[in-house]
C-alpha cells in the first residue's frame, strides 16, 4: 500500500529536468503529498499499531528477538506481493518464506528476558549522532543509480529503523515528563521520520521487495549486536546455539527473497499501468 501511494504521489518525472537538489532524490514534500493518499493513511495506521506492539515486545524480549520477528514482515511482503502485484513465487521462494517464519519462531522460543534499560546519557546522545549519520548517508545513497540506489537506500533506512528500536528500548518510561527530558525520545522521533523518508524514496523508483528486504536486514543485525553488547540481552540457558542458527536461517531466507525482488519480468503489465496512473499522472517506476 505504501508503494502504490508513493508512486502515485511521486513527482520524479516532472522534476527530472530541474537542477540537482542538495538532498539528491530525497523529496521532503513527498511525505506531505502522501497525506492525501488513502492507502498511505491506512498503511500508516497499520505501522503505528505494529510500533505499539513492538514497544511492548521490547519491554519483554531482547532486541535480537524482537527485531528478527519484526523482520518476518519480509515474508508477509513477498506473499502479499504475489497476490496484489501478481508476482509468481517459485517453490524456493515459498521455502524461504517458511524459513523466515521458522527462524523467527525459534528465536522467540530461545530468547531470554530483556536486559537492563538503564544506559548513560552519552549512549543516548550517540543515538542522535547516529540519526544525523543516517540522514547524510541517505542523501548520498539517493544519488546512486538503480538497482544500487534502491538497495542502499533501503539499507540506510533500515539502519535508521534500528536506531528507532534501540531508542525505544532505552526509554525510561512513556509519560510526557519523561519523554521531554530524554534524548532517546528525540532520537526515536527523528530516526522514524528520516528513515521513513528514505524508505519512501527507495520505493519511489525501485522494487518493493528489494527495498523492504534491505530495510528489514539492516534493522535486524545492528540492534541485535547492540543489545547483546551494551544492553544485557541474552538467550535462555543452553539455547544460544539455537538462537544463532535461527537468526542465520531467518537472514539467509530473507536474502533469498531479496534476490527474487530483482526479477522484474514476473510483474503483471496491467498492474504496472495501474500503479503508474494511480493519480492520473505518469510515473517512471517499474514494479518488480
Amino acid at each position: 500500500m505504501q508503494a502504490v501511494a508513493v508512486r502515485a504521489a511521486s513527482r520524479r518525472t516532472a522534476n527530472r529536468s530541474q537542477p540537482a537538489s542538495p538532498l539528491g532524490e530525497v523529496d521532503p514534500g513527498l511525505i506531505v503529498r502522501l497525506l492525501g493518499q488513502w492507502r498511505f493513511l491506512i498503511s500508516l495506521g497499520l505501522d503505528m499499531l505494529g510500533f505499539v506492539a513492538q514497544l511492548v515486545a521490547l519491554r519483554r524480549l531482547p532486541l535480537f528477538a524482537v527485531q528478527a520477528i519484526v523482520a518476518g514482515n519480509l515474508a508477509v511482503t513477498a506473499v502479499v506481493a504475489s497476490w496484489l502485484i501478481k508476482i509468481q513465487l517459485t517453490w524456493r521462494e515459498w521455502l524461504a518464506v517458511a524459513g523466515v517464519v521458522v527462524g523467527v519462531g525459534l528465536l522467540g522460543l530461545s530468547a531470554g528476558a530483556e536486559g537492563a534499560t538503564g544506559v548513560s546519557e552519552a549512549f543516548k546522545l550517540a543515538l542522535i549522532v547516529a540519526v544525523a549519520g543516517v540522514a547524510v548517508a541517505g542523501v548520498a545513497a539517493s544519488k546512486l543509480g538503480n538497482p544500487a540506489r534502491t538497495l542502499v537506500l533501503g539499507a540506510v533506512a533500515g539502519l535508521g529503523y534500528g536506531v528507532v528500536a534501540v531508542a525505544a528500548r532505552v526509554l525510561p518510561g512513556f509519560s510526557l515528563s519523561e519523554l521531554v527530558r530524554d534524548p532517546a525520545a528525540y532520537a526515536l522521533a527523528a530516526a522514524g521520520i528520516v528513515s521513513f523518508m528514505l524508505y519512501a524514496t527507495a520505493l519511489e523508483g525501485g522494487s518493493v521487495t528489494v527495498a523492504t528486504a534491505a530495510v528489514v536486514l539492516a534493522e535486524t543485525a545492528p540492534p541485535a549486536l547492540i543489545g547483546v553488547m551494551f544492553l544485557g540481552d541474552h538467550t535462555r540457558h543452553g539455547l544460544t546455539a539455537v538462537a544463532v542458527l535461527a537468526f542465520i536461517l531467518a537472514v539467509a531466507c530473507a536474502l533469498l527473497l531479496a534476490r527474487f525482488g530483482e526479477a522484474g519480468d514476473h510483474s503483471d503489465p496491467a498492474d504496472q499501468d495501474r500503479l503508474r496512473s494511480a493519480d492520473g499522472e505518469p510515473s517512471t517506476s517499474t514494479v518488480c
